[in-house]
């Protein structure tokens, strides 16, 4: 059976697990990569997804998406979670993609600083009272969008290539999209984070055993089993 030519080095994520990865409502998720049916005066109204996933079209059971798609979901995320409405999202990222011409614009380093223009632009266009004020327009966009959102991210050029999503200071456990079609692994061995933490719960919580079972090291078994149970919390 052949492969799909588009899922070679795109990295590959039903919706409940990209929810899990960063952490968001599987709900939202779909209805942010799928879009929505929404009843508008008694006429229903079919809501577009917020961009065309890296995957779009393909031939699969389950919608998928790709690698640079949950990086975006991250930063989507982070903004609902802080209570900034879908309408406002979604116009940050049209204008940020207009602007940095890049179909992945939030996930992009120089969202940081230029993102902040961009998105006081939008409130103020929308007539969002309450973000009207600038300094709370300010704080709200740097208590969102923070530098450690962006940490993790291994960059080549603009374009992320790979996530760390223990951050910077612990690389052990990665995410990329040309290895495992971008299943959290633990990075000597390539073996993925939930394997080494089931097999962590059978063999009674012992870390040692583990990596002797796997042929790793036990800070490498330390590290999957961290953030497996940040997933879980």
């Amino acid at each position: 059976m052949s492969i799909d030519t588009k899922l070679i080095g795109t990295g590959l994520y039903s919706l409940p697990q990209a929810a899990r990865l960063v952490g968001a409502n599987p709900r939202s998720v779909r209805r942010w990569m799928l879009g929505y049916n929404r009843k508008d005066r008694g006429e229903t109204r079919f809501i577009e997804p917020l961009w065309r996933s890296q995957l779009a079209g393909t031939d699969l059971e389950e919608p998928v998406i790709g690698f640079r798609d949950l990086l975006e979901l991250r930063l989507v995320n982070a903004f609902a979670r802080h209570g900034v409405s879908l309408r406002t999202i979604r116009a940050t990222a049209n204008a940020a993609r207009a602007m940095f011409e890049t179909d992945y614009p939030l996930t992009m380093q120089r969202f940081l600083t230029d993102g902040k223009r961009i998105f006081s632009e939008i409130v103020e266009a929308e007539g969002n009272v309450r973000l009207l004020e600038p300094a709370r327009q300010q704080y709200i966009f740097t208590e969102i969008v923070t530098p450690s959102l962006y940490a993790g991210v291994e960059y080549d050029g603009s374009e992320a290539r790979r996530w760390y999503p223990l951050g910077k200071d612990n690389t052990l456990v990665v995410l990329d999209p040309q290895i495992q079609f971008g299943t959290p692994i633990v990075r000597s061995a390539a073996v993925p984070t939930d394997i080494l933490y089931a097999s962590y719960i059978a063999e009674g919580r012992n870390f040692s055993k583990v990596a002797s079972v796997f042929d790793v090291d036990r800070r490498e078994v330390e590290a999957a089993v961290r953030f497996e149970e940040q997933l879980a919390a």
